[in-house]
C-alpha cells in the first residue's frame, strides 16, 4: 500500500535503534505532517487491525518492526520492537 499516509512514521521508526521509545502525540504529528484524529486518543486505535478493516497506522507501525501502545495519560505512545513480549519483566 504505497499511499499510506502513515509511512513517515514507519520510516522514522525504521531509523531508530532503540528497542523501545515513547513519542508524544505532538512529536508523532510533527513526523507525519498532520494532526492525529481524535480516535488516536483511544488505546485500541494504535493496535486494532482487523483483516476486513485494516488500519493504516497499525500497518505502518508493524512494517517498521514495532508494536504501539497508547500510554494511560493519553497523549503519548510507547513503541516497542515487535520481537519483545509486552509482558516481559525487565
Amino acid at each position: 500500500m504505497s499511499d499510506n499516509k502513515f509511512h513517515p512514521l514507519r520510516d522514522y521508526l525504521k531509523q531508530q535503534d532503540e528497542r523501545e521509545l515513547v513519542l508524544s502525540f505532538e512529536q508523532i504529528e510533527d513526523i507525519l505532517g498532520f494532526a492525529l484524529p481524535r480516535a488516536a486518543h483511544r488505546a485500541e486505535w494504535w493496535f486494532d487491525d482487523l483483516p476486513q478493516h485494516p488500519k493504516l497506522q497499525r500497518q505502518a507501525v508493524r512494517d517498521a518492526g514495532y508494536d504501539a501502545l497508547r500510554l494511560p495519560e493519553g497523549n503519548r505512545v510507547r513503541f516497542r520492537k515487535s520481537s519483545i513480549n509486552w509482558r516481559q519483566p525487565r
